[in-house]
């Protein structure tokens, strides 16, 4: 979506409503270093309804990589300021996405 050069960009949306969005960017910064990938990282805050509604926001936080949500399932969610659910590798629901769901979007873009 905002690829400049092959460098993939990552929009990291949080609510200030929401406590989990600071590990949430620690786990982000994580993968990226394990990862050693090169990525643009924008945070951005939303803050309204609107901005919910424009950034298709289902919940704090919600990490996009070149667009897409690190969860398929997001696609299926309403936008709104919340707090946001994932569900991890052993089905147990979670405030956080999980180390392996952050490491597999960034991956994918990387094959792209």
């Amino acid at each position: 979506m905002h690829q400049t050069s092959g460098t993939m960009h990552i929009q990291f949306l949080w609510w200030d409503g929401c406590p989990s969005h600071p590990e949430a960017w620690q786990r982000l910064q994580d993968v990226l270093a394990e990862l050693q990938a090169e990525a643009q990282v924008e945070r951005i805050q939303v803050t309204t309804d609107e901005d919910a509604e424009k950034y298709g926001f289902p919940g704090s936080p919600t990490i996009l990589v070149d667009g897409e949500d690190i969860d398929p399932a997001a696609s299926r969610m309403p936008s709104r300021l919340t707090c946001r659910l994932y569900y991890q590798e052993n089905g147990r629901p979670s405030p956080l996405p999980s180390r392996e769901m952050i490491r597999r979007a960034i991956r994918s873009a990387q094959r792209r």
